[in-house]
């Protein structure tokens, strides 16, 4: 078999032309575009390609496919990647090492949706980025306040409709302020920031909740007491093919809800979550796991039981419940079918 193993870079990448019956194999330096990779692939004719994930593992996926190559794309995450007690790396060793790894299928392989899905991912991402940017503007808003003497309202409070007419009285344009009153300044400048990220993040979310209202999957999980549009076009949008997991054990690794393992002999002992995985939908079926003790006595039942009436395992539970109710979306999506709470999955 011939391996073509690219070690992708922003302007120049490395190919590495690998022959699995001999283990001969040959270098070439190409630049990253469209063209020059199509070139290549056409020049050389691999039976498959590898790759690294990155951020233009998604168009050069799609260039690969489009020629019917087989293709690999791998994580550098994996134990086997790792580098230790090397002198000397370099885009050859990386590309060599990718080829290598290949032939002995020795790579952890990485799921790369189709555009769409990526499109998709990437505006949910988009999202919780203006998110961020939005509780650091309000934090700052806050400091700024502090720094004077003075004090918002604690939690939402500040931010309805008076307490926000409340700091726009407080608040000055820049350039007409002294240099005893510059906090008004800033503070002006501050909630036209504000203003800003929350107009883009409307935007995002009507966007979004179009996007969900088309999809079939988003629907089904939101049937799930509990579960809004947010939760459920991320696991959508993640998940894309259910039928890629074989067992609900993989489904749970693959967003880190399971914990490490170390063992030894006669020693086993399970160590916190791998934490592998997107951290955005982690954190979202970990917040819908604590709101949804309130709406939804199927999650409620799994936290108490899984708590033990312990204070100390408030955390561990709600973590059960949130791997529990990724499963249980991944079930649904795979068989099409509704909420319920007893259901069980068909194997």
């Amino acid at each position: 078999m011939k391996i073509l193993a690219l070690d992708l870079g922003k302007f120049k990448s490395v190919a590495c032309v690998y022959e699995t019956t001999s283990a001969r194999h040959r270098f070439e330096r190409t630049t990253t575009t469209a063209k020059a990779l199509h070139d290549l692939l056409v020049e050389h004719e691999p039976e498959r390609v590898v790759i690294e994930i990155c951020s233009i593992a998604g168009w050069v996926s799609d260039l690969v496919r489009m020629l019917g190559i087989e293709l690999q794309v791998t994580s550098t995450m994996h134990e086997a990647w790792r580098w230790r007690q090397v002198k000397r790396k370099n885009d050859r060793a990386d590309a060599l090492k990718l080829a290598q790894l290949s032939a002995l299928n020795q790579l952890r392989l990485v799921h790369v949706p189709e555009r769409e899905t990526r499109q998709w991912r990437a505006l949910i991402n988009y999202r919780h980025r203006l998110i961020r940017q939005r509780t650091s503007s309000k934090n700052h808003i806050r400091d700024v306040l502090n720094r004077e003497g003075l004090w918002l309202a604690r939690g939402s409070a500040a931010w309805t409709s008076k307490g926000l007419e409340q700091l726009l009285e407080l608040a000055r344009p820049l350039a007409e302020v002294g240099v005893g009153e510059l906090w008004r300044g800033e503070l002006a400048v501050e909630l036209l920031n504000l203003q800003t990220l929350e107009q883009q993040l409307r935007q995002v979310e009507t966007k979004l909740d179009e996007l969900g209202g088309a999809a079939a999957g988003v629907r089904l999980l939101q049937t799930i007491p509990g579960v809004g549009p947010r939760l459920a076009e991320a696991l959508v949008a993640l998940i894309d093919k259910p039928q890629r997991f074989q067992r609900a054990k993989e489904v749970g690794a693959y967003l880190g809800l399971t914990p490490k393992q170390i063992q030894s002999g006669e020693s086993n002992r399970l160590g916190r979550i791998t934490h592998a995985g997107s951290r955005v939908v982690r954190a979202l079926l970990v917040e819908v796991s604590w709101v949804g003790l309130r709406y939804n006595s199927w999650m409620r039942g799994v936290y108490e039981r899984t708590r033990r009436n312990s204070k100390t395992r408030k955390k561990i539970a709600i973590v059960a419940v949130a791997r529990r109710l990724l499963i249980r979306c991944w079930a649904m999506l795979r068989d099409g079918t509704a909420w319920q709470p007893e259901y069980r999955a068909i194997r």
